[in-house]
């Protein structure tokens, strides 16, 4: 680990927004399964609070930690350091910094609570959507300068996302309820990240026979170990793209 990412992840932790996350996803983990009775019930209510505040907080907070750090990048690029060392190290330090974050809060009740492969798949998800839109932040902050803008991007990302893409495909469901679509859903899923990520996990706590046909394919397809793998194949490529793109963008930006 070079320096600049062991004083980035050290600085991040000290942090206290970082502090109160982490606090915060504990009380709210430890507190749902030890409430609820049975671990399936206290597996559905995290899962809200996970594909909703996770994705939130790491991508404003990775979006606002760049811009903030803006006059941190321009000593460094005064350095015989190259940009795209710079980015990188810039990456592993907020990605680290959160996925320790949300290891610690939600991770350890998870493995202590359910032990098997439920629990590990939501921290495994978990763990992937921290890190997808980190990226996704890197690609909102190197978009624009000005940093209000920047945030309100990364806000509008995270929004489309959590909220109005499910409205989308419930429009074109009914538009389109007299056409066979179950299979073309598959395809339109993976454009999201975060229905993914549910996907993946209410298959494996077994209630895809409320969703029907529609459960019935998703089941057929995801439910597979192929399609486990493609998934976290696709997961990992909402990491990589935006991640790529920013890069690119930063190489070429006059700062």
């Amino acid at each position: 680990m070079n320096r600049v990412t062991k004083f980035i992840i050290l600085d991040i932790l000290k942090n206290k927004i970082i502090l109160i996350y982490t606090l915060l996803l504990s009380i709210l983990s430890w507190g749902v399964f030890s409430v609820e009775d049975n671990s399936t019930k206290g597996i559905l209510t995290l899962l809200n609070v996970i594909l909703l505040t996770v994705p939130l907080v790491s991508v404003i907070f990775s979006t606002i930690y760049l811009y903030n750090s803006s006059e941190f990048i321009e000593l460094l690029l005064s350095q015989p350091i190259p940009r795209e060392k710079i980015w990188r190290s810039l990456f592993f330090g907020l990605t680290f910094s959160l996925l320790f974050a949300f290891f610690v809060g939600a991770g350890i009740p998870l493995l202590v609570y359910t032990p098997n492969d439920v629990g590990l798949m939501m921290l495994l998800v978990g763990l992937f959507i921290s890190t997808v839109f980190v990226s996704i932040a890197f690609f909102s902050s190197i978009s624009t300068r000005d940093k209000a803008k920047g945030i309100g991007i990364a806000i509008m990302l995270w929004l489309f996302f959590a909220l109005l893409f499910d409205g989308l495909v419930l429009f074109l469901l009914f538009q389109l309820a007299d056409y066979p679509i179950e299979k073309i859903m598959i395809g339109i899923t993976s454009l999201n990240p975060i229905d993914l990520a549910r996907i993946l996990i209410l298959l494996h706590i077994d209630v895809s026979a409320m969703m029907g046909y529609t459960g019935a394919i998703f089941k057929e397809f995801f439910g597979t170990a192929l399609g486990i793998i493609l998934s976290f194949v696709i997961l990992f490529l909402w990491i990589i793209v935006p991640y790529s793109i920013s890069l690119i963008k930063f190489k070429q930006k006059d700062l």
